[in-house]
């Protein structure tokens, strides 16, 4: 008989939505001993986190995070709200005796991320961070390839995260423009995850040199909408102009460990790229490129084919050999980005049946803050700055 974890969610917007999902469908798919249980939502508009509550499924809501993390009916955390938040709910969770699972990046700074770390240690909970883009299939063919020595010795790792939703002049200030809140704008939001991905395909950083910028400094702050959308009311634009305190776009190169060369950008301000994540690996044998806006295939290249025949090879990663794809369509039957948050949260679930940490946990996400940090100081002496 399966074990419940009931789970008490923290933030019901963007990621709350995925989230939910996730936790709804988990089992529908995937077999575990522990299944999660849609316990209770949080938010701080009892309004918006009602009607949340009853759409995403959840049975009950509240409006206090503290009153969450105390009630003796929850085993597991999670969090998806402001960056500026993680570090006080997780701590509080883990004291409490609570397992987490939070959004990335794991705060605003590594001091932060530091003592969520030490905190989800000392109370001896599972963790777990939501670099949700290590799930998708074709990633873990990657992961695959490489560990069997396909690229050989790896060269280059090359990244771009690109979007443009910021770039009206009248979008808003919303919290992901301010530092208090967000701790860095497109580096922390969209950096992130390719240094991630860095780590977990490559190897360590060593070190970085980088270059920020905000191409607009001044926004109105907003009265009524804080949506992550282009599409806004009239409404939302009235106000006061803000100071944005966040970077528009940051760019940086990197040297790996073991001696790989890495460059990295990520902005909001490339016109019409809506969510352009695409990497690139290049090894002594052979090279890797994956696009997120094809999440389902892998393009390998192999110096070792005969000359004859060599070239990019498109894989299309949806036969039953690949990561998580047994648990869903038959081959050649895609599937997408919402995907990725259910592995997450069954990951969490096979941790939990195994009694072992989850991976990525907290201790990625600390590393990952680690050389965000190293870049944002790289920017501001300019100069080369080690990774340690």
């Amino acid at each position: 008989m399966a074990k419940k974890i009931n789970v008490g969610m923290v933030g019901y917007k963007f990621m709350g939505k995925a989230h939910s999902r996730a936790y709804r469908d988990m089992a529908r798919f995937f077999k575990t001993e522990t299944v999660p249980a849609m316990k209770v939502i949080c938010g701080r508009t009892e309004a918006a986190v009602s009607e949340a509550c009853k759409k995403f499924g959840w049975e009950v809501y509240q409006i206090s995070w503290e009153k969450l993390v105390q009630r003796e009916d929850l085993d597991l955390v999670d969090i998806n709200t402001s960056n500026s938040t993680h570090r006080e709910i997780a701590v509080a969770a883990a004291k409490a005796g609570k397992h987490v699972l939070c959004e990335k990046p794991l705060a605003t700074s590594l001091a932060e991320a530091e003592e969520m770390l030490a905190a989800v240690k000392e109370a001896g909970v599972k963790h777990m961070i939501c670099f949700n883009y290590r799930k998708v299939p074709a990633i873990g063919l990657a992961k695959k390839l490489i560990g069997e020595g396909r690229l050989g010795k790896i060269y280059h790792f090359r990244a771009q995260y690109l979007q443009d939703w910021i770039m009206d002049r009248e979008f808003p200030l919303i919290w992901k423009l301010k530092k208090e809140e967000a701790g860095s704008g497109a580096h922390g939001d969209l950096n992130s995850h390719t240094i991630d991905l860095a780590r977990y395909l490559v190897g360590d950083f060593a070190k970085v040199a980088g270059m920020q910028e905000t191409f607009i400094k001044k926004r109105l702050e907003p009265e009524v909408s804080e949506e992550l959308t282009a599409g806004l009311t009239a409404e939302s634009r009235r106000g006061q102009l803000g100071e944005v305190t966040v970077d528009d776009a940051t760019l940086f190169l990197a040297r790996f460990k073991n001696g790989a060369l890495g460059c990295f950008e990520a902005t909001r301000f490339a016109n019409g790229r809506r969510n352009a994540l695409r990497f690139e690996i290049n090894g002594s044998n052979g090279s890797l490129l994956f696009e997120l806006e094809n999440m389902n295939e892998l393009w390998f290249y192999s110096g070792k084919d005969p000359q004859d025949r060599q070239g990019f090879r498109r894989i299309l990663a949806t036969e039953a050999a690949h990561p998580y794809i047994g648990a869903w369509w038959p081959p050649g039957h895609i599937i997408g980005w919402e995907h990725t948050f259910i592995h997450v949260v069954y990951d969490f679930m096979k941790a939990l049946d195994e009694d072992r940490i989850p991976s990525p946990n907290f201790a990625d996400g600390v590393e990952c803050q680690r050389v965000l940090e190293a870049v944002e100081k790289s920017v501001k002496e300019q100069r080369w700055v080690e990774v340690s």
